[in-house]
């Protein structure tokens, strides 16, 4: 019922902090290439690594700064000579800033040696606030590249390759990217793994034992699972085949033919999607398979990791592409009307961060939801908006050629915007500039009359809204008393004239009929507001959370659902009679959705219950019962509570 799009108040800042964005603009370099020799000691929870990283300066620099895991200790750092290099070590933006001493010309390839160990027990302050991409644990491990387990330097944007060599007690096993090789030493076994084309190679897992390994569609998938049922891998490698088969068929040859699959643990990210690698977490999994966790971190492996934005002002491509690809597969499997239903709420989520272009995505804190407001949902909205733009053919043309021709690259958005133009022959210049370079998003108003002529009649009318720079085809729908008339219009500007002859006499003229467009209109604004009062509400700001419901309810007095949310925050904070009044009002309000009308019922239940009104409560259950709404397992719920009261948590005495 609400989508979990934050998880700490502090990620609710719309621009980084100083010392955060040093973190992002601060990448002066190109880093190339990666030899790293670690050894990971599951028993201790340690790991001690020797990091050599060559990279060429983009200006003239003395100096180079990356990023590195607070719980990792730095020994030294040295030249590609051995001679030791100052550097400087913050823990506010877990930067290593090397000071070299003689100035590094710009173009000129450098090498830094880093010397490192440290403790990784999964507890230790990440460097995305309160997600977990680093745990080393006695039976298995888990080391991400958002992690920086290893120096990073142009973080999400900057691809390079890799030589890992990785060394665990026998009995463990290593899973990275890359080509692998072992050897024996001793009591302990050394992985290489070689990885030879521009990603993201550097993330690993420690796991022990042998993998479940499943084909489906030609896929191969292996397996290391921890808490997730064995029996469960049949189920998903059957899905991640059919994943797998769909979007070779949009995107074109995979990078990798066949995906391992690591089990990592609570607190990590659902996904995350490393080069022939998914890590999901026991959440990731669930009892039946997350078809849009799969589709969407499956696409990575093509956007992403092959085609790597250049910078972090073009993150766009990779995550609206992979936010998209869930759009595309549910389309596929499900029909149109699954599509339409994805847009809206897509739409909706990149509504709610409206005054940051796309372009600026470095402002934003990873993991935020402004940073998947912009980055995925609007950059799968102006995908949509493409293909509605430029044609389905024109646009399954387009993904497939520009992954084919930029395989292995980093691109940027002109890339992508001048092979749109070339192949749909169009000026597809005021699109990306509207869409990506500037902010906000139109709100159309029509104006039209209509005139009978000797073949029929004509509609004559003008579409206005308020953006200057706005340049796009939008369709119009006249309804007659026969069929309806479609006609597309190049509005421009904030006022567009428009003809259309009909047979039959219009009735009425309705403006981007399949809501194509992203765009603002009273039902979307109540969305937005209460999307965004979601979002606070699951950080915990419950004032800003109810300044939001109490927005939509100033354009809709009567929405059902910013009643009910409202109710949940009185709820919360254990303000029984005014939540009660709130579930009422959603009870006589729209009922949009519909299983507003469900729990309103039963959260009416449970209040009685508290305030010792059985009989009540039970005819509350009795009625969330008779709607036969079982959206979020509500009939399980109701019959439960009619077996025995609901009784509220109550906090431990301290």
């Amino acid at each position: 019922m609400a989508r979990m799009l934050g998880t700490v108040a502090a990620l609710l800042s719309v621009v980084l902090p100083a010392a955060a964005q040093d973190r992002h603009t601060a990448a002066r370099l190109d880093v190339q290439h990666y030899t790293i020799d670690a050894e990971v000691n599951p028993r201790t929870q340690t790991l001690s690594a020797r990091a050599s990283v060559r990279f060429v300066p983009r200006d003239d620099t003395s100096t180079a700064v990356f990023e590195l895991n607070n719980a990792l200790s730095l020994a030294r750092v040295e030249d590609e000579r051995g001679a030791q290099i100052p550097a400087e070590r913050s823990h506010n933006n877990f930067s290593v800033t090397v000071n070299f001493p003689q100035p590094l010309p710009k173009a000129q390839p450098a090498t830094a040696r880093f010397t490192y160990d440290g403790k990784l027990s999964g507890n230790e302050e990440s460097p995305v606030f309160g997600i977990k991409f680093a745990q080393i644990q006695t039976n298995s491990g888990f080391l991400m590249y958002p992690a920086r387990w290893f120096p990073v330097s142009g973080y999400g944007a900057d691809a390079f390759t890799a030589d890992l060599k990785i060394t665990v007690p026998t009995g463990y096993r290593v899973v990275a990217s890359g080509i692998e090789s072992t050897q024996a030493a001793g009591d302990k076994t050394v992985y290489t793994f070689q990885f030879s084309k521009p990603s993201f190679p550097g993330s690993i897992a420690i796991v022990q034992g042998e993998p479940v390994r499943v084909n489906a569609e030609g896929v191969s998938t292996s397996f290391y699972l921890q808490t997730t049922p064995k029996e469960s891998a049949n189920e998903y490698g059957a899905e991640i085949g059919k994943v797998m088969a769909f979007l070779t068929s949009t995107f074109g040859m995979p990078p990798n033919a066949n995906l391992t699959v690591v089990e990592t643990d609570k607190g990590a990210p659902n996904g995350y999607s490393a080069p022939g690698i998914l890590f999901l977490s026991p959440a990731g999994f669930g009892k039946q398979p997350n078809t849009r966790l799969l589709a969407n971190q499956i696409s990575r492996q093509w956007w992403g990791n092959m085609v790597a934005p250049a910078t972090r002002a073009h993150l766009w491509l990779a995550n609206g592409m992979a936010r998209y690809a869930e759009m595309l597969y549910l389309e596929h499997v499900n029909g149109a009307g699954a599509l339409e239903t994805e847009a809206r709420d897509v739409y909706i989520d990149a509504l709610t961060m409206n005054d940051v272009p796309v372009i600026q995505t470095p402002r934003l804190e990873d993991y935020s939801p402004e940073y998947w407001a912009v980055t995925g949902s609007k950059g799968a909205a102006v995908l949509n908006m493409l293909r509605y733009t430029i044609g389905d053919n024109n646009f399954k043309t387009l993904v497939k050629e520009f992954a084919n021709k930029y395989a292995w690259s980093e691109v940027t958005t002109e890339q992508f915007s001048e092979m749109a133009g070339k192949i749909s022959g169009q000026n597809l210049g005021p699109f990306f500039l509207q869409w990506i370079e500037s902010s906000g998003a139109p709100e159309f108003k029509l104006e039209y009359t209509t005139y009978r002529t000797q073949k029929g009649f004509r509609a004559m009318g003008k579409v206005t809204q308020d953006l200057d720079t706005f340049r796009m085809p939008i369709d119009l729908r006249i309804e007659t008393e026969g069929n309806p008339e479609e006609k597309r219009v190049e509005v421009v500007g904030p006022s567009t004239e428009f003809v259309v002859d009909t047979f039959g006499k219009p009735k009425s003229v309705v403006i981007d009929p399949n809501n194509r467009v992203l765009r603002f209109s009273d039902p979307i604004r109540v969305a937005v507001s209460i999307r965004r009062g979601e979002q606070f509400a699951e950080v915990g700001d419950f004032n800003e959370a109810l300044k939001e419901y109490q927005k939509a309810l100033e354009v809709r007095r009567n929405s059902s659902l910013a009643h009910y949310r409202i109710g949940e925050v009185f709820f919360l904070q254990n303000n029984y009679q005014a939540a009660a009044n709130e579930f009422r009002e959603a009870l006589n309000g729209d009922l949009e959705p519909q299983w507003t009308e469900v729990w309103a019922h039963l959260n009416l239940g449970k209040i009685f219950d508290i305030t010792g009104q059985r009989e009540r409560a039970v005819n509350e259950y009795t009625q969330a019962i008779r709607t036969k709404d079982n959206t979020q397992s509500a009939q399980e719920e109701a019959a439960k509570y009619l077996k025995e009261p609901f009784e509220r948590k109550r906090a431990a005495l301290q």
